[in-house]
């Protein structure tokens, strides 16, 4: 049984972490999975947006301590960023359906989704310093970029535990529900994505969006940049698409490619 299954229907790809007697323990197998399945998917103009989640009742209970200890060893056999690309550093938006406990790793990968919807009653933590380690998978830039400063320091210095109530108010979560109308909350959003949003928009949005942290980018700067998307986008296909379809109350039907005709 993989580590991780995928399954696309309808523009929509889901990426389950498939280790459900384990709690979806996180493996270095998965973790190639994983950088797999999200190169394909961004490879393919068939997938319009990505659902993240877990078999069973748990998203991810961190790294697996059941196959040997994955911190006793010195030196590099360990990287601390296992995801590559990153989940932000694809063309094709995210959404995390944490539909249960996400610990350590399984934290530290939903926060590099663009949506978070979390089981309201799971528990979470980046509880790697209580393991004698630190938080990995860049969460010391994830969490103060998205939650703030003081929220990070809280969480990646205490480790301690909180559950979807708190990483809703902590700005953690896009939004939490009950652990059973996760995926089903995910799906739709992705669906409306796959159905409604232009896929080159959403991608020069989404890259936007995430440089504007990474690089640290000023409010002008910004603006820079949207005029620059405006400009690329403004008389295209899906422009002219876009407004037709609201104007005549259909579907729009989007035909620009993001495989073939992508400006990095």
């Amino acid at each position: 049984m993989a580590d991780l299954t995928v399954t696309v229907s309808d523009g929509v790809a889901v990426l389950t972490l498939n280790r459900p007697q384990r709690r979806n323990a996180y493996t270095s197998e998965m973790g190639d999975l994983l950088n797999g399945a999200y190169r394909d998917c961004d490879a393919d103009d068939g997938v319009r947006a990505i659902v993240l989640t877990g078999a069973g009742e748990a998203f991810c209970a961190g790294a697996d301590f059941g196959q040997g200890d994955p911190f006793a060893s010195a030196g590099d056999a360990f990287t601390a960023s296992p995801t590559d690309p990153a989940a932000f550093e694809l063309r094709t938006p995210v959404i995390a359906a944490v539909n249960g406990h996400a610990i350590g790793i399984g934290l530290t990968i939903a926060l590099h989704a663009d949506i978070r919807i979390m089981a309201t009653d799971a528990k979470y933590a980046v509880a790697q310093v209580r393991r004698g380690v630190v938080g990995d998978c860049m969460s010391h830039w994830t969490l103060p970029h998205l939650a703030g400063a003081a929220v990070a320091a809280d969480l990646l210095l205490t480790g301690r535990t909180f559950d979807g109530t708190e990483a809703a108010a902590l700005g953690i979560a896009s939004r939490t529900l009950p652990a059973a109308e996760v995926f089903g909350a995910a799906m739709a959003v992705a669906r409306d994505i796959a159905t409604n949003v232009a896929p080159m928009s959403a991608a020069v949005s989404k890259r936007l969006l995430w440089d504007t942290m990474i690089e640290g980018l000023s409010a002008r700067q910004v603006a820079a940049r949207e005029t620059a998307a405006h400009r690329r986008l403004l008389g295209g296909a899906d422009a002219r698409e876009g407004v037709a379809a609201f104007l005549e109350r259909r579907p729009p039907r989007w035909t620009a490619s993001v495989s073939r005709e992508w400006e990095a």
